[in-house]
């Protein structure tokens, strides 16, 4: 009986099998322009993809690097001014080059710089605003892109952005020296406010974990001046 149930439970599964065949048959044959139709959107995305990195993006991120260096010599000598709209020899400021090859790494690259010309001119929010829309990566432009941020909104008498982004320096990355540089500034922001058990946490933190740096050369005199402030 055992054998007979299975025999006919075998009979079934072979029936289903072949109505799934023949289902599956039906639906490429009914389909089959859809389908086909479907593979050839997709060919033509993959191959318009390659097509653009290899004739639209790379050229442009080539055209964008060499735009690049004219900006930056005039941002090395200072000349921020020059640097973000006119660096000489009818080449691109990083204003232009933000606006034309801003999808480049170097479009990325040249928000950073631009963020911080506006910084040295002067102008804090124009900073902030390019800093903001710089795409930050690796070990040191995080922390410095952060501590730029919290300078600005420092300037703008906006304290708690500020401190907020100088936290986020001081968390971004390993560099002793700008670690430790951004927790002073932060340290002496907390002091400026009046908050001494901020400012004496900062201070305290940089003398005991970063003995050896060169922030901690001094840090001793402004902790004698906040433990006179309690």
């Amino acid at each position: 009986m055992a054998r007979r149930r299975n025999k006919k439970q075998q009979e079934e599964t072979l029936v289903d099998l072949v109505e799934a065949k023949e289902q599956a048959q039906d639906y490429l044959g009914d389909n089959s322009s859809l389908i086909i139709g479907g593979l050839v959107a997709l060919l033509v995305i993959v191959g318009g993809y390659f097509a653009y990195q290899q004739f639209v993006s790379k050229p442009n991120e080539v055209a964008a690097q060499e735009s690049l260096r004219f900006a930056q010599d005039q941002f090395a000598r200072d000349s921020f001014a020059l640097a973000l709209d006119n660096p000489g020899g009818g080449n691109p400021g990083f204003l232009d080059i933000i606006d034309e090859y801003g999808s480049t790494p170097a479009g990325n690259t040249a928000l950073y710089y631009a963020g911080i010309s506006y910084l040295n001119l002067g102008n804090f929010q124009a900073a902030i605003d390019y800093l903001k829309d710089f795409n930050a990566e690796g070990t040191l432009t995080p922390i410095t892109k952060y501590g730029a941020l919290g300078d600005a909104y420092s300037e703008l008498n906006q304290f708690d952005d500020a401190i907020s982004n100088y936290k986020k320096a001081i968390s971004s990355g390993e560099n002793e020296a700008l670690v430790t540089y951004y927790m002073k500034k932060l340290g002496l922001l907390y002091e400026k406010q009046g908050d001494v058990a901020g400012a004496m946490s900062m201070f305290e933190d940089i003398k005991a974990q970063y003995p050896e740096s060169i922030i901690a050369n001094d840090i001793d005199k402004y902790i004698s001046r906040v433990a006179a402030m309690q």
